[in-house]
């Protein structure tokens, strides 16, 4: 089995403009397997999905230790690098977040999703205010040798009320900020837009993420916009859901002639 150092090169190897990183997210050791078996080159967790998937809601309602539980064994049950949701590190102290951050990385995983939501509050932390909180889990990351790929989440287009169009000059300032503070890539969830899209792509330094969503451009086409990194987020588990619903309907649905 790779080490997690090879693990962490190859994965940022993946993250290439034009020719994107394809993450069906998995939310369990199962799911992960299944994924891989499928031919992915990695794995990416969702948090919604793994919180839904033990009976919590998102927003770190899924208590940390069995969260770093389901990672672990998600980490230890395939050969592919595996990058797990953060959410927003389960803190808002930065000495607690490095702790948080270091534990995780000791489950085996070579990357995370962190966002600059305040996930137990309102709105969004400011932007020097997100890139110390970045840069301490990069501190973190290099006390252990690890060059972990931190995909810094901005939820400027997603649940803010925003006008997209008005607020890309701002997330590119926040790429900016983000990547000087240590992250890796840039994740930009919520924004459907082609256009704003490749502005992102193309107004920063940094590999782009973008998510799935039922307006979201084709992968085809976020590649020729420039994207890096292309994730499904909770969408997989909720089509696994729904083809186990139906497949349960069906099965539950038989009536027997001497009932």
């Amino acid at each position: 089995m790779p080490s997690s150092a090879e693990k962490a090169a190859r994965f940022a190897e993946l993250h290439v403009a034009g020719d994107p990183v394809l993450l069906y997210n998995a939310w369990d050791a199962g799911s992960a397997k299944a994924i891989v078996e499928a031919g992915a080159a990695a794995i990416a967790s969702s948090s919604w999905s793994v919180a839904e998937a033990q009976g919590f809601r998102d927003g770190e309602e899924l208590p940390l230790e069995i969260a770093e539980q389901i990672i672990g064994r998600i980490a230890d049950a395939v050969d592919v690098p595996v990058s797990a949701d953060f959410e927003g590190g389960y803190s808002a102290d930065d000495a607690e977040l490095a702790d948080n951050a270091a534990r995780l990385f000791e489950t085996g995983v070579i990357g995370i999703n962190f966002e600059d939501r305040v996930v137990k509050g309102e709105g969004l932390y400011e932007l020097d205010r997100q890139a110390s909180r970045i840069a301490a889990i990069r501190r973190a990351a290099d006390h252990i040798g690890l060059d972990v790929f931190i995909n810094a989440r901005t939820d400027l287009f997603l649940g803010q009320g925003r006008d997209p169009e008005a607020t890309v000059d701002e997330a590119i300032q926040r790429a900016e900020a983000y990547a000087a503070a240590g992250a890796s890539g840039f994740f930009i969830p919520g924004l459907e837009e082609e256009a704003l899209i490749g502005r992102i792509c193309q107004g920063q330094s940094l590999p782009v993420n973008v998510m799935v969503l039922d307006g979201t451009p084709t992968p085809s086409r976020l590649a020729e916009l420039g994207v890096a990194r292309i994730s499904w987020g909770p969408l997989s588990y909720l089509n696994a859901m729904a083809g186990l619903k139906h497949q349960a309907r069906d099965a539950l649905s038989v009536r027997f002639v001497n009932a």
